[in-house]
């Protein structure tokens, strides 16, 4: 699809007020975007696990303006408590979107908003806050438009998504979602997030993640300026060949179930991710000296158990830890006895792969 296709044309149909509810879920990339063009499109493709656990849950209540206004004209709730200060970055979105959804701007909005997980737990909550509220739109305009397919419904809310933040586009479907152009995936796409086209095993599909919340404090770097400083980053170019040969590495990977090779590519993902960081001008660190700690002792543990757990890293000191389901019990206890001590407050959060968004 292209971008104008999700342009609307004339609706048939009036709606006056209404109310929806979707939560829609978090995302871990296993091949990371890191750098991206106009428009959020991604300099390079990614694929990333779909959580079930940690998710956003967003309420969007809409009323008919008598009078057609000028600007976006909302109130945003987050945990029952007015959010102004949260009001600029969703303005930002509405105008982004407003080529594809004029009808915003009949409406008097209320958004109410929840996490799952403690907003301070320095999880980024952008791709499931983002992914949630672009479903609720899209819910508003098969309202006006019935005749909507549930395909181009997905697509559309995958693609706004991505206009509010990159990584969303990927919390809308699960288990495994591909996003960007990529030669050896069939349908993949720079506009929007796709269901993961080739064969996955059984394995991949119950893949549990715990995620240790090392710091829990804001970011010294935003996503955003890291991902600008990749504009004319020395290492640019390698890295965007990398994730290419790295996407049809696990293509292999995710049919023959080779967890020996998933490992490797993934820990080699992580580890890229923050090498760009770290060789960025200006450049910056993410980690923290207690992220470094747990990766060498689930080294040590995976050389001494033959257990195949691994890691990897969002952009920030928290480690997810990555295991298949079988293997749910010694890695916890692992957890437990060895890596908790590392954590902010010994905290951390069990999740595993998920289904993607849901309607309530």
């Amino acid at each position: 699809m292209r971008e104008q296709d999700f342009i609307p044309g004339e609706f048939q149909k009036s709606v006056q007020f209404g109310k929806v509810t979707w939560q829609s879920p978090s995302n871990i990339a296993l091949v990371k975007y890191w750098g991206k063009k106009k428009k959020q499109i991604p300099a390079n493709p990614s694929v990333s696990f779909t959580l079930k656990n940690c998710k956003t849950i967003t309420t969007l209540e809409f009323k008919r303006k008598e009078i057609k206004g000028e600007d976006f004209d909302f109130e945003l709730f987050f945990e029952g408590k007015k959010k102004d200060d949260f009001k600029p970055k969703i303005t930002k979105f509405f105008e982004r979107i407003e080529k594809y959804t004029p009808f915003l701007k009949d409406y008097e909005l209320v958004i109410q908003t929840e996490n799952t997980f403690p907003h301070s737990s320095g999880i980024a909550s952008s791709a499931s806050g983002m992914s949630a509220l672009a479903l609720c739109v899209m819910s508003l305009e098969k309202e006006l438009n019935p005749e909507i397919t549930e395909d181009y419904f997905l697509k559309k809310a995958s693609f706004l998504a991505r206009l509010g933040s990159g990584s969303a586009c990927r919390s809308i479907e699960g288990e495994l979602i591909e996003w960007g152009e990529h030669k050896t995936t069939a349908g993949s796409s720079d506009l929007f997030g796709i269901k993961y086209p080739n064969k996955v095993l059984e394995v991949f599909k119950s893949y549990q993640d715990t995620i240790l919340l090392v710091d829990k404090g804001q970011k010294q770097v935003s996503s955003t300026l890291g991902h600008n400083l990749m504009h004319g980053h020395s290492f640019a170019e390698a890295r965007f060949e990398q994730a290419h040969a790295n996407l049809e590495k696990l293509q292999a990977v995710f049919e023959t179930g080779n967890l020996p090779e998933f490992i490797k590519i993934v820990e080699s993902e992580a580890l890229t991710l923050h090498a760009m960081m770290m060789s960025s001008e200006p450049y910056f660190i993410l980690m923290k000296p207690n992220t470094l700690e747990i990766i060498n002792r689930i080294w040590g543990f995976r050389e001494s158990t033959g257990v195949p757990v691994c890691f990897t890293l969002d952009a920030g000191a928290n480690v997810h830890v990555l295991y298949p389901k079988r293997h749910k019990e010694e890695v916890l206890e692992f957890i437990k006895n060895e890596l908790v001590a590392y954590c902010e407050k010994g905290q951390y959060i069990c999740d595993s792969i998920g289904k993607g968004a849901e309607k309530l």
